[in-house]
């Protein structure tokens, strides 16, 4: 469980690192099934932003009870998962991640998802660590962002300059099996990776179910900016019960 100064933490700088790290089976488990699914979906070589569409087997390790322990703790105990990504940064080329704000890109309404990011190498400031801008989730809103159209980048929304300060970033360096989890609004953003080593990360993204996931926001979202259309998400009671009594959950195969 988190402590209370963990819990302080993750409210005051908009991210906590637990006492926690997933066994080595659990590890080497993930990465199996991360080889499976870029054996039969080799254009996810850098990220997969739609897990659960090509292989729902990634749902067993949304299924933690200590990681979803510490989550009510942050968001209650009303618990939807509505996504799960694998960003997989390869060495020597791994690519740039924008800093951004991740509600820029989500259909959820209100806006609020805490993110658990699980390091399933080692994350170093060599091969490309998360950095987080501290404290920068307080004021509850989504900052000016531009599209890029950059092929170099695995998100093409970055945060323009001017709103936020990249000198204060904060490098998340976790060893393989740690977590960190961060608030909806947090700035961040990653650097290349240019070393030998993998920089792979698996996401689970849960929202208090006083939220709403909203299909026709993000059929909105994606008829604007293409890329992935979300509105086709499955999204999944973890704990308790609908708050919102609006949410549409269901299992998709597949996308359109």
């Amino acid at each position: 469980m988190l402590t209370p100064d963990q819990i302080a933490q993750y409210h005051d700088k908009g991210y906590v690192v637990p006492d926690f790290r997933l066994p080595e089976e659990t590890l080497e488990s993930i990465r199996r099934d991360h080889d499976r699914l870029l054996a039969a979906n080799p254009a996810f070589h850098d990220n997969c932003s739609a897990l659960l569409t090509h292989d729902m087997a990634f749902l067993n390790y949304a299924r933690n009870d200590a990681i979803l322990d510490m989550v009510e703790q942050l968001i209650g105990p009303d618990i939807a998962l509505w996504n799960m990504s694998f960003f997989a940064k390869p060495a020597v080329n791994g690519k740039k991640t924008p800093f951004h704000q991740d509600g820029e890109y989500w259909p959820v309404r209100p806006l609020a998802t805490c993110t658990v990011w699980i390091a399933v190498d080692d994350a170093t400031t060599e091969n490309g660590c998360l950095q987080f801008i501290p404290g920068s989730h307080k004021d509850k809103r989504l900052m000016k962002h531009e599209q890029k159209n950059d092929p170099a980048l695995t998100l093409q929304q970055e945060l323009l300059p001017d709103e936020f300060d990249e000198a204060a970033a904060e490098n998340l360096v976790l060893e393989a099996g740690q977590i960190s989890m961060h608030d909806v609004f947090l700035a961040h953003g990653s650097a290349v990776n240019r070393s030998d080593k993998p920089r792979r990360g698996m996401t689970l993204r849960l929202m208090p179910t006083t939220s709403v996931y909203d299909r026709n926001i993000a059929q909105t979202m994606y008829e604007k900016r293409r890329g992935n259309n979300l509105a086709h998400h499955s999204v999944f009671l973890m704990r308790g019960v609908d708050r919102s009594g609006k949410n549409d959950f269901r299992i998709r195969a597949s996308a359109d």
